[in-house]
């Protein structure tokens, strides 16, 4: 077993290192230098001691993205209590219920939480505290009330000449073994379940930044965090890798809409870009495709000398859109859509897709763009191995399993789902299906519980049908559900494009009879689609952008 260094300690020497360094902004907003980071964690420390929070005590933290938010959570795992994100996106009830089934002592709530939560609905909370300026909000606990409003007389009292990089020694080291936060998932099933994420997993996904990023990404490179931080991808590699890299992290405080993405984009310059599929094929649709899809550019791209100058010059212009500075653009966190992943294939544009669990904190396999194969989410990383539990992992699909540094402890109060997920061997069972080639490249089937059985006991993966239909005309997003025996997909459409168009419903339904017949003429007998139904509203989503399923059967 390899020495896992001390997380915490990492911490300390990262803020020491690059004392004078900018570390966090808010973008249009305020920008924390390392220095900066390090006196507000103190305050935060002295609020904690005088607020009478013990190690191992349950904070919550509930915001949107921000310099606040990071500072409080940096300032959690430091003094040795256990941090529980709590996605801003979640409704309210959800809040409640994260907030008391983790125990929490104390909630550090964003503008916007703060005004949807009812402390009512949380009545072991000893208080409420603002994010933006660590006011509180609600107290329960006199001995919070005095810490807070004596705060800078304590601060004063402790250091009443300066604070310097010396004075930062003390930050608390945990064994790797020890609990570092709970992440409850998000799921499509309704219940949460408390993901217990160890310090290890915390190194262990660190480490493999550093060893995949870590030539590539500079002391002082920027970076956008667009994905939420209370979400382990984001928090583990758009802050946690870049924090402790001396990287500056812009935060996009409000919701990152592709116009606003691609204009940090542009100012920003990011070095990597980390992000869902979703934001990806949205900025790739809206910003290149109309600009290439016209019939100059398909007959250029069908002459093969002229062709490969013209995928250069595409590749640059994508690549403008990113902020003309990005070594590559990693996607994970769902399905990436078939149609945009050749696009960027063809134009040799520097993309990977990774795959993760929260329950991994959260990497499992990774390939840098290089080496990345189309249509895999790579391979496995370090510190973790892979199997497909299947007679024949390179053609018959079977259950991923994943093993390693990175695995949860288990999930928090809930043993008997933990002895579900993680087997007397160690091996964590994703619930995925996919395949391994002899290459060790992992290509992903779909959900084992999205599965569909057909009237023959034929497997069929509603994704992959969906991807298919997500490429065709009109259509935004889709799910396929079984109704009998039968397959009957829901589309969203494109009501703007429609509407530009002087399309009707019954043009539109027209058009989604037509995309059914195609579609059908790809598929086998047994994943024909019997109709096509239409929505006009988006289907509800997971904070991390998948279909809430279970709601659309």
């Amino acid at each position: 077993m390899e020495t896992i260094p001390s997380f915490n300690k990492l911490i300390q020497e990262s803020i020491i290192a690059n004392w004078d360094a900018d570390a966090l902004t808010d973008y249009k907003g305020q920008t924390l230098q390392f220095h900066d980071v390090a006196r507000k964690i103190e305050k935060v420390h002295i609020l904690f001691e005088n607020s009478g929070v013990q190690k191992g005590d349950k904070i919550a933290l509930c915001g949107r993205n921000s310099s606040q938010w990071a500072v409080a959570f940096i300032a959690t795992l430091t003094y040795g209590a256990v941090a529980v994100p709590i996605l801003h996106e979640f409704m309210p009830e959800q809040i409640h219920n994260i907030v008391n089934h983790s125990d929490a002592k104390l909630l550090f709530a964003g503008d916007y939480v703060a005004g949807i939560i009812d402390p009512e609905q949380m009545p072991h909370l000893e208080g409420i505290i603002r994010n933006t300026d660590y006011s509180l909000i609600v107290s329960r606990s006199e001995k919070l009330t005095y810490a807070r409003e004596n705060l800078n007389a304590l601060y004063g009292q402790k250091y009443p000449k300066y604070f310097r990089q010396e004075h930062i020694n003390y930050y608390i080291e945990q064994s790797p073994d020890e609990l570092a936060l709970i992440n409850y998932t998000s799921g499509t099933t309704g219940f949460s379940k408390g993901v217990m994420i160890p310090y290890r997993a915390l190194w262990s996904n660190y480490d493999f930044a550093c060893n995949v990023l870590g030539s590539t990404i500079k002391k002082g490179d920027n970076i956008i965090s667009i994905l939420p931080m209370a979400h382990m991808y984001g928090m583990a590699f758009e802050f946690l890798f870049e924090f402790l890299h001396g990287c500056h992290v812009f935060y996009l405080n409000r919701t990152p809409s592709p116009a606003i993405i691609a204009q940090a984009f542009a100012e920003v310059k990011p070095k990597i870009i980390i992000a869902v599929p979703l934001v990806i094929e949205k900025i790739i649709r809206k910003k290149v495709f109309p600009k290439i899809q016209n019939n100059r550019m398909r007959l250029l791209l069908q002459m093969p000398i002229i062709s490969m100058k013209v995928r250069e010059m595409i590749c640059k212009e994508v690549l403008k859109a990113f902020g003309d500075n990005v070594y590559e653009v990693i996607i994970g966190g769902a399905a990436f859509n078939q149609e945009v992943e050749q696009f960027m294939h063809r134009i040799n544009f520097p993309y990977t897709v990774g795959y993760g669990a929260t329950e991994c904190a959260p990497i499992i396999c990774y390939s840098d763009w290089h080496s990345f194969v189309p249509g895999s989410c790579g391979r496995s990383v370090i510190h973790m191995e892979v199997k497909i539990d299947s007679p024949d992992p390179a053609t018959i699909p079977g259950e991923i399993l994943a093993r390693g540094l990175n695995v949860m402890l288990g999930y928090y109060k809930n043993e008997e789902a933990t002895a579900e997920t993680i087997d007397k061997d160690g091996w964590y069972h994703t619930g995925d299906l996919g395949t391994m080639d002899v290459n060790g490249n992992v290509f992903i089937n779909g959900r084992s519980k999205n599965m569909l059985l057909g009237a023959n006991g034929q497997n069929i993966y509603p994704e992959e049908i969906e991807d298919k239909l997500n490429s065709m005309a009109m259509v935004v997003e889709s799910i396929v559900v079984q109704r009998d025996t039968k397959l009957v997909a829901l589309v969203h459409p494109d009501l703007d494009e429609a509407k530009n168009m002087g399309f009707t419903m019954d043009d539109l339904a027209g058009i989604m009879e037509q995309n059914r017949n195609t579609l059908n003429e790809a598929l086998p007998a047994y994943e024909k689609i019997s109709e096509i139904e239409i929505h006009e509203e988006e289907f509800a989503k997971t904070p991390k952008k998948s279909i809430k399923r279970y709601l659309y059967k």
